[in-house]
């Protein structure tokens, strides 16, 4: 026995047909209007673009090992004295590369020391001396992420800066300093 739909089954399932025809085509048409029109620009769209010498520039990076030899020069030259302390280790950018927490360093050392690295190579100077500039120019210390007082020095390669040393903790800025020049100087030898 042939069953036969009603007149509303018919337009529903008539209706649910051209829906899904008119979908499927206008999918198509879709897809080949973003196609390009020949193999030719295909290829060279999914070439990668290229950057010429000119337009480029190389920079010299601490690796890790260096940044941790640093490091760790720094604390041995702090513990010869007897002072608890944390040094930073921050990339050109201001980057943090690393932080090495002495033991037993106060809980605000972290963030000095790191402050006081990215100081350093930001102006590519010690940041005692930057120090000095606060009296011509107070301005600088609202300066994001810097912190003007000793304890911080670059590192660089051919004049340029490549990272900053940062030491936080010991009772004076020259102590912390004179620990971070022997964390830059490790990298010399």
């Amino acid at each position: 026995m042939k069953k036969t739909l009603s007149r509303r089954a018919r337009i529903a399932t008539g209706g649910a047909v051209l829906a899904a025809v008119a979908a499927g085509t206008f999918g198509t048409v879709a897809a080949n209007a973003s196609a390009p029109e020949s193999g030719r620009d295909s290829a060279a769209s999914a070439a990668p673009a290229t950057a010429g010498q000119r337009d480029t520039t190389t920079s010299t990076h601490l690796t890790i090992d260096a940044a941790t030899e640093a490091a760790q020069a720094a604390l041995k030259a702090a513990k010869k004295e007897g002072q608890r302390v944390t040094v930073a280790v921050v990339d050109r950018n201001g980057n943090t590369i690393l932080t090495m927490r002495g033991d037993g360093a106060g809980p605000q050392s972290y963030e000095s020391a790191e402050r006081k690295a990215f100081t350093a190579v930001s102006w590519n100077a010690p940041t005692s001396e930057l120090e000095g500039r606060l009296e011509s120019a107070p301005n600088l210390k609202d300066i994001p992420g810097t912190l003007f007082l000793g304890g911080g020095v670059p590192v660089t390669a051919g004049k340029a800066p490549i990272a900053g040393v940062g030491v936080a903790g010991a009772p004076s800025g020259t102590l912390d300093e004179k620990f971070a020049r022997a964390g830059a100087e490790a990298l010399n030898q």
